[in-house]
């Protein structure tokens, strides 16, 4: 679709080079700050549909470096500035290739375990006798290692990343904390939307001078679950589904189009037209999330409005 964007090749003064993931396209200027700039491509089961989602790139961006503004005195972050509705600007950091998983409900990939007959997720022992969509007794942290693009990302344990020496013990402790504080500020600002963060993602990195923070994204429906509040009981003693807020819905119609992502399996056509359902999603995330009406940036020429942007941002700082 004309009015997304879906991969760009910028050239910034003083640029170094560019890593592209599975959404986000991030550009090193001079060893020093890093320019990440939001796509609007849309990644399921570790995998990037093939078309482009309009506004999700802008969605994702600002309920992120909002959310960054509303948890910063509980835990520092690498923003520095948003020059432009898709993109964020940041301290360099080094990430730690572990993401920081961490629910508060037997939902998503925790529930398909469990219903296969797991009862340890990433070394964390699960209760017996739990429906999907209940509430565990406390927060559960079940981190995962980063998979490149195209991989798919692997559960692992506390104790396996610190005996194979991916993050240091110490380190780690820091993330563990990070990641607590954030969830419970997450989840008090759910529920004063009407909502329940189910749960969610965290990625950290450290700086130059070797400051632990938090980067990339926080609190978005590609990195989070989100429950209605109302009726959330009532479902679960019906046995009902949950109405959520997530990509949830898209990965469904994955599934129910016979597609997770395996080997051998082919991504199902989206039509415009669903499209345009996913997008509208999208934006109904967004104003539940955020608690405010979602303005349209000008996708008429989304290139160009972003690069001129960031020159002038660089330009003057």
């Amino acid at each position: 679709m004309s009015n997304t964007i879906f991969d760009t090749n910028f050239n910034f003064p003083g640029q170094k080079s560019i890593y592209k993931g599975k959404v986000r396209e991030v550009y090193n200027i001079n060893n020093n700050v890093l320019v990440m700039v939001a796509t609007d491509r849309l990644s399921a089961f570790d995998v990037v549909m093939p078309k482009g989602i309009p506004y999700k790139g802008q969605i994702l961006n600002q309920i992120a470096t909002k959310f960054m503004a509303q948890t910063q005195d509980l835990v520092p972050n690498w923003l520095i500035a948003t020059p432009d509705p898709n993109v964020a600007v940041g301290h360099l950091c080094e990430p730690f290739k572990v993401e920081m998983v961490i629910r508060g409900y037997m939902s998503g990939h925790a529930a398909r375990e469990y219903k296969v007959g797991k009862r340890i997720l990433c070394g964390v022992s699960l209760p017996e006798g739990m429906k999907e969509n209940d509430k565990f007794p406390d927060p559960i942290i079940t981190p995962a290692t980063k998979a490149e693009m195209g991989d798919h990302d692997e559960d692992i344990s506390r104790e396996d990343i610190i005996i194979r020496g991916i993050i240091s013990e110490e380190d780690y402790m820091v993330l563990e904390d990070y990641t607590r504080k954030l969830f419970q500020r997450g989840t008090e600002i759910a529920a004063s939307r009407g909502l329940i963060l189910v749960d969610t993602k965290y990625e950290f990195g450290k700086t130059k001078e070797g400051k632990i923070v938090l980067i990339d994204e926080i609190h978005t429906p590609d990195s989070s679950r989100y429950f209605y509040a109302d009726g959330y009981q009532d479902r679960q003693d019906r046995g009902e589904a949950q109405k959520q807020l997530s990509k949830e819905f898209v990965r469904q119609w994955l599934i129910s189009n016979n597609f997770q992502g395996l080997k051998g399996q082919t991504v199902p056509e989206m039509t415009d037209a669903y499209i345009e359902t996913i997008s509208e999603r999208y934006i109904e995330l967004y104003e539940n999330i955020m608690g405010e009406p979602f303005v349209k940036a000008d996708v008429s020429n989304i290139q160009e409005r972003i690069e001129t942007n960031v020159l002038e941002y660089l330009k003057t700082n």
